[in-house]
């Protein structure tokens, strides 16, 4: 058995996604009718994560009972979440918001002490994984199946407990802190540790008080843990091109330092291997001694 989305919570919520989605794309469009860049990739991004939380909550998935459902939580829980998180619509809403009390109430909101808590990332992965443990390791499983309205709450929190995650460790929208690349990622790999232990364990036994098919039961464990690597492997990503423009923005600011200080570019010390140039890249003319 496996805790249907609720109909009092699901069909609004898809139709809530729906209409996120076209309100970004229109945002998109004025932001650009006037002048702003505004990358045309996000727009298909956000769309996509849009798409993936309604087939999530509405459309049909394939396989058994537990395999449908581990579906359902890749698509409302991690990937819809991440791609949602990576359009950064907090920014855009602030672009397009002119000043005034609104975007200052936002932006109120955005830097508070709560949202700062809820966004340090250790707190966020223990809303996320914690919830699913909780679901999956205990017997709310077959309380969601009996009563709807916990089935819809339970749906209702896996999205929004993954875009916390998603915007926690991506942090590309103005927030109170930017945590920093080391921590956003060591969070990333004990959360993805954690998530793939609990699909190893489902893959053994079941939810408490839940009855599945063997086959069905290995197949939905199989789909949380390969398909939890591939979104995991997303957020990666998104931290490795950070750190990479995060480099290559304090290498240029180092190099125009010198500059600004009056010290002609011929005179200056090497910085590493990379600013020696011609010697590094294979010249034969012999490196000078450092020392």
């Amino acid at each position: 058995m496996t805790p249907a989305v609720s109909t009092a919570f699901g069909a609004p919520a898809a139709l809530g996604c729906v209409l996120a989605g076209a309100a970004y794309v229109a945002g998109a469009v004025r932001l650009r009718r006037r002048g702003d860049a505004w990358p045309w990739w996000r727009d298909c991004v956000f769309a996509g994560g849009c798409a993936a939380v309604v087939w999530g909550l509405a459309g049909p998935l394939p396989g058994g009972p537990f395999t449908a459902h581990t579906g359902r939580h890749l698509l409302v829980a991690m990937a819809g979440p991440t791609l949602l998180a990576v359009a950064r619509p907090l920014t855009l809403v602030l672009r397009l918001l002119p000043p005034g009390t609104l975007r200052r109430g936002l932006l109120r909101v955005a830097h508070s002490p709560v949202a700062g808590w809820l966004l340090f990332p250790p707190v966020a992965a223990a809303v996320d994984i914690g919830g699913l443990w909780a679901l999956y390791r205990t017997d709310l499983w077959s309380a969601a199946h009996r009563h709807p309205v916990l089935g819809g709450l339970l749906e209702l929190h896996m999205l929004l407990a993954g875009l916390l995650f998603a915007m926690a460790v991506c942090a590309v929208d103005p927030a109170r802190r930017r945590w920093g690349l080391p921590l956003r990622a060591v969070t990333l790999l004990a959360a993805g540790a954690a998530h793939a232990v609990l699909a190893k364990s489902l893959y053994a036994a079941g939810p408490p008080g839940t009855t599945f098919a063997p086959p069905d039961l290995r197949a939905g464990s199989q789909l949380m843990y390969y398909g939890g690597d591939a979104v995991e492997v997303l957020l990666a990503l998104t931290l490795a091109v950070q750190w990479y423009v995060t480099t290559g923005r304090r290498r240029a600011r180092e190099a125009v330092r010198p500059e600004r200080a009056g010290i002609p570019a011929r005179t200056r010390a090497p910085a590493g291997p990379a600013a020696r140039g011609r010697d590094w890249a294979g010249s034969t003319r012999p490196m000078r001694s450092s020392r």
